[in-house]
This record gives C-alpha cells, sequence and structure tokens, in this order.
C-alpha cells in the first residue's frame, strides 16, 4: 500500500519564518507552488529558474510595474522604458558603465576602498593598542561595505565629498521604501521627503553642468547624446536617483555577502587569497548563491501560463531571482557555496549571457554589471591584502536580514595588527 505524498502549504513570503529564512521556503514553491498568487501583496510568485530567465526574455512581462512601484521615488527611469526609448537611453549610458568608459573611474574606485579600509585598521588598531593578543577588530558591513559603493557613486559623480554622509541618508531612505511592502506610512513619509531634498540638490547642479566642460560623470550624462537626444534634467536627476540603489544597496550588500561567504568557508578564503585569478568565481559565486536582490516584479501583457497555472495579463508578477539562482534544476547542489563551481560560467557571469539571474537577463540586463564587478573586485582585494588573519570575532554569528533586498545586517571580524617596530 503506497502512502500520500502531503503537500506543504505555499509559503508567506512575509511570514517571521521567510524573513527569517527564506531558502528552505523557496524549495517549497519550486517543487510544488512554481506560480502561485500571494493575497497579501496581491502578486503572483515565480520561483524556478527556467520560468524565471524566460520572463526576462518573453514579451508577455514588462516593467510597467515601475510606474507605481519605482517612478514616486525616483521618477522616470530607464527601468520603465521599451522599445526605442530604451535602446536610445542605454546608448547614452553604457559608454560610462562598460569598456573604456568605466576605466576612466578605476582610480575613484580603488582610492575610495583604500582609504576605507585603511581608517578600519587604523581605528581598530589605536583602540586595542594595549590588546595583549594585538587582534583588530571591525564590523565589515557599518564600517566600510555600506559606505564604499556610495562614496565611490558620489565621487564619480563629481559631487563634494562633504556629501558623502548625506547621500548615504538618501540612500537607506530610499531603500527602506523598497522595502516597505507592509506600507509603513513613517517610511513613506520619509521617502517623499527625500524625493524631494534630492530634486532639489541635484537639478540646479545639473543645469549648471550643461555647458561645462568636466570629466566627472555627471557632466558626461549632460553632455551625451544619441542621434541628436540628450536627457533632460529630470532624466539625469531620476537616474542619480537610481544609482542610489542599483549602484549603491546591492554593491553594498554583494560585498558584505562575499566577505561572509569566505568567512564560512575557509579553505575557499585561502584558495582565493592564494590565487587572485579566483576572484571572477568568487563573485559570480556570491551572486548566485547569496545575491543581493531576492525579487524583482514584472507585470504580464498576456496571459502567461506555467504549469497548470495560468497567469492573467495585467498581473502583477514577483520574479523570486534568488529562489531561481538556488534551484537544482539547473544547479548542481544548489544550496553549496562552491567557487570551483563546474556549472556556473564565470566568464559569461558579468554580461547577459549569464547563466544566473542576479543582473537580470534580456533588453533590461543590469548595465552596472562591470562597475559592481570592479567594485567587489577591488573590496575583495584589499580586505585580502590589509585585513591579514580575518576570521568571524568569538561568538559571532552572522545574520542575513531583509525581502527585496537582503545580506547580512553586520559582520563582526577580527585580524592581526602587524606589532609596531
Amino acid at each position: 500500500m503506497s502512502q500520500s505524498t502531503v503537500v506543504p502549504q505555499a509559503p508567506d513570503i512575509l511570514s517571521p519564518e521567510y524573513i527569517a529564512d527564506p531558502y528552505p521556503s523557496h524549495r517549497i514553491l519550486r517543487d510544488h507552488y512554481p506560480a502561485t498568487y500571494h493575497e497579501a501583496t496581491q502578486s503572483w510568485l515565480i520561483s524556478r529558474y527556467g520560468d524565471v530567465s524566460a520572463a526576462f526574455r518573453s514579451p508577455a512581462y514588462s516593467s510597467k510595474n515601475y510606474d507605481w512601484q519605482l517612478e514616486p521615488i525616483h521618477g522616470r527611469t530607464i527601468l520603465q522604458m521599451e522599445g526605442k526609448e530604451h535602446a536610445t537611453h542605454r546608448s547614452l549610458l553604457n559608454p560610462f558603465f562598460r569598456g573604456k568608459g568605466l576605466e576612466a573611474f578605476l582610480p575613484i574606485i580603488t582610492r575610495n576602498a583604500a582609504e576605507l579600509v585603511e581608517k578600519s585598521v587604523a581605528r581598530a588598531a589605536s583602540e586595542l593598542i594595549d590588546d595583549l593578543a594585538g587582534r583588530g577588530r571591525a564590523d565589515i558591513v557599518a564600517e566600510f561595505t555600506t559606505w564604499f559603493p556610495i562614496n565611490v557613486m558620489v565621487d564619480m559623480l563629481g559631487l563634494p565629498k562633504s556629501d558623502h554622509e548625506r547621500f548615504h541618508g538618501w540612500y537607506h531612505s530610499i531603500m527602506a521604501h523598497l522595502n516597505n511592502l507592509a506600507g509603513d506610512p513613517a517610511v513613506t513619509a520619509r521617502a517623499d521627503q527625500t524625493r524631494e531634498e534630492l530634486r532639489e540638490y541635484m537639478l540646479p547642479i545639473i543645469r549648471e553642468r550643461r555647458d561645462g566642460d568636466g570629466e566627472d560623470l555627471l557632466s558626461r550624462l549632460c553632455r551625451a547624446e544619441v542621434d541628436g537626444q540628450q536627457m533632460s534634467d529630470e532624466e539625469i536627476k531620476a537616474f542619480v536617483s537610481l544609482l542610489l540603489v542599483a549602484g549603491g544597496e546591492t554593491t553594498d550588500k554583494a560585498i558584505a555577502s562575499m566577505i561572509n561567504n569566505l568567512l564560512a568557508h575557509p579553505d575557499q578564503l585561502e584558495a582565493v587569497r592564494a590565487d587572485r585569478s579566483l576572484a571572477d568565481a568568487v563573485i559570480a559565486e556570491t551572486l548566485r548563491y547569496t545575491g543581493p536582490v531576492h525579487m524583482i516584479m514584472r507585470q504580464t501583457e498576456q496571459p502567461v501560463t506555467i504549469e497548470d497555472t495560468t497567469i492573467p495579463t495585467g498581473a502583477t508578477c514577483i520574479l523570486m531571482l534568488a529562489a531561481a539562482n538556488r534551484d537544482e534544476r539547473h544547479f548542481a547542489n544548489p544550496d553549496v557555496f562552491d567557487i570551483h563551481r563546474p556549472d556556473l560560467d564565470v566568464g559569461k557571469a558579468f554580461s547577459g549571457g549569464a547563466n544566473h539571474v542576479q543582473f537580470i537577463l534580456g533588453r533590461h540586463f543590469c548595465v552596472g554589471s562591470l562597475l559592481a564587478r570592479e567594485e567587489m573586485t577591488v573590496a575583495l582585494n584589499l580586505v585580502l591584502d590589509r585585513l591579514p588573519g580575518l576570521r568571524y570575532q568569538e561568538g559571532f554569528t552572522p545574520k542575513e536580514v531583509g525581502l527585496y533586498t537582503r545580506s547580512v545586517e553586520s559582520l563582526l571580524v577580527e585580524f592581526d595588527v602587524p606589532a609596531k617596530a
């Protein structure tokens, strides 16, 4: 007599259990509910790699959801555009984030990372000067990763270093808004204030740089043309706002997760310390295993059928990137962090041909993927070079937090401080 298999209940992505550890729920969704309606968010959850990757390339899905999801906080951005409008704006941006254009800004990236790491080391050394063990301590998240990409972006835009803290505050306000699926009115009010503050700050600077000859990113964006067309003042302001999220939040969380993954796997940490050519593999596997963006929304433009479920036209879909990137139908042993993984195409991991979905696929593939790769590489090398003997502080257990975006909330480490001569 055969026993019937008990099908578990569909997970609630807003439940405390899911927030604490979403990965077991992802497996339930993939195995039993590859397309399921989530009442609380009034959205359809899509979790398998094949379905998520296909959605990014299919005209059956659009990014019209950004009209209500992102436009109220950023203004109209490239993420909302389709067809010729999207192609034109992407052509305006590509020169600054790929190839030779990106190379011009590499010294800024390296300098920012070095300064932050050096400050952390110096502070730790002075605080622990009398520590007989001679060990340094730091919170990598609070002292490094949460500042690094924002500082890089502000400097690339040619804005004053004195405004780093102001942009850091705006960045956290925008991210709180995007993660505010519960609709906290205080979070919404702060986001509205941020939108106006950023607009009042940026528009006069944009107008001033229209006629300038500066070589910073903002000046170049103000002068850039494709077929005689320039970005408007409002579009440039919206792009700067978007950069705070796309170039700040995601890279911040990706670097923190990358360092945490290596600390949790000391053999792989030592492997990359000895062979820096493994850096791309470390970054690519981090994007697959603990990518910073766990879900992204799309809207259906026609009915879509997944297995025996049909999603109607005009529906909001949550494409579950983190679930797709751990789909055992696509990756072997997907819940294992392995920088030597043979089924992850590292050579294509930062291009539209990637076989992970963290950077999106198709026409909306992340324009800043190479910038993120460069920042993560610089951060990885500096941490390995400047923080010898890096390890968790005794008794510390890293904890992931977040829903829409996710990473460790803190990363308490200790490292060897060279003895003074």
